[in-house]
């Protein structure tokens, strides 16, 4: 499977975990009761997709250079979210990044008090 490190990874953040939502049919990494990303199935076409938050900006700029391998986020606000295809060609190093951008936007939307507790948890 591509992406092995992925779960691990993304898990070992400060206050991270997994869920499984079973009308998604996906697993879905949160912090408290806020998603970061998701990956599961894209039902338009059957592919495999890591679904991130990010930064507009960067979203648009990932998309604009990924030869399709990076698409708006399936099933979730265009803007915001992109979808990375599985056995698409986006590099570890890439995800990786993505991913940490992902879990910081989260994790700066909760209050600074709250940050602390998530961050020395």
């Amino acid at each position: 499977m591509k992406y092995e490190w992925f779960e691990e990874y993304a898990t070992s953040k400060k206050g991270a975990y997994k869920e499984y939502k079973a009308e998604w049919e996906a697993d879905r990494y949160m912090i408290r009761d806020k998603m970061f990303m998701y990956r599961g199935i894209n039902d338009s076409n059957g592919r495999e997709i890591i679904t991130l938050k990010l930064e507009p900006e960067m979203g648009q700029a990932l998309r604009e250079q990924s030869d399709g391998d990076i698409v708006p986020g399936y099933y979730m606000n265009k803007i915001h979210w992109s979808s990375v295809y599985i056995e698409g060609n986006v590099s570890d190093d890439l995800l990786r990044s993505m991913i940490d951008e992902a879990y910081q936007l989260i994790l700066e939307s909760f209050s600074k008090k709250a940050q602390r507790e998530i961050l020395e948890g």
